[in-house]
């Protein structure tokens, strides 16, 4: 890590996600006292705390946590909320997730990333409320449904079905979709006649949510 002082890349980093319009102050509280830097690779220390994607392995990527700060704001998750996390990646939403919501599953296709996942929310002391999970996300957490909430942290046509199965009536999903060639980030509300609501987070680009488990990594 560099010399400067963890609070001080704090606070710069909750002044990004105020001037992106993340004012919801759980969200930048949670944000703010999640320590990211102990999800990232080592050789990216120094860049932790700064608005900018990381690379992890298997080929993906942390997403910028004024990203992360929108899709929170949206999600809108409470204290007594269970929240299904689809691409669990270094596990860093995962634990800002922990800050929000009562539980919190997470799903994730590539067994390296589970595995290395779990030390930094060891870390954190939030194993009790976080639960992790090499497994398929396309179809969800089925024995652990209905969600309150449901964060997709990987780019789709359409949500799952499966995934749209297992949200709660009045419950919402926030997810990265392809529109028109144009990566959107979308927040569902599920009705009581099991429609959605659609309404628009803001522009993003995320990769695309794969089908099936990775064998090799």
């Amino acid at each position: 890590m560099n010399d400067v002082d963890p609070r001080f890349q704090a606070a710069r980093l909750v002044l990004a996600l105020r001037q992106a319009g993340v004012t919801d102050h759980r969200v930048t509280e949670a944000l703010e006292t999640t320590p990211r830097h102990i999800f990232v690779p080592r050789p990216f220390e120094e860049d932790a705390w700064d608005n900018v994607e990381l690379p992890i392995d298997c080929g993906q990527s942390m997403t910028r946590p004024v990203t992360v700060g929108m899709m929170l704001q949206a999600l809108g998750a409470e204290k007594d909320h269970t929240v299904l996390e689809i691409g669990t990646g270094s596990g860093y939403v995962a634990g800002v997730l922990s800050r929000l919501a009562r539980r919190v599953y997470s799903v994730d296709r590539y067994r390296t990333l589970v595995d290395k996942a779990r030390p930094p929310l060891e870390q954190m002391g939030v194993t009790a409320q976080v639960e992790i999970r090499h497994a398929d996300g396309c179809f969800g957490w089925p024995e652990a449904a209905p969600f309150d909430r449901i964060l997709l942290m990987a780019s789709a046509t359409q949500l799952p079905e499966d995934v749209v199965r297992q949200l709660a009536v009045g419950g919402v999903a926030v997810a990265p979709l392809e529109r028109d060639g144009q990566g959107l980030i979308l927040r569902f509300e599920k009705r009581a006649d099991g429609t959605l609501a659609e309404s628009l987070v803001g522009p993003a680009t995320f990769a695309s949510l794969q089908p099936g488990i990775a064998r090799e990594l």
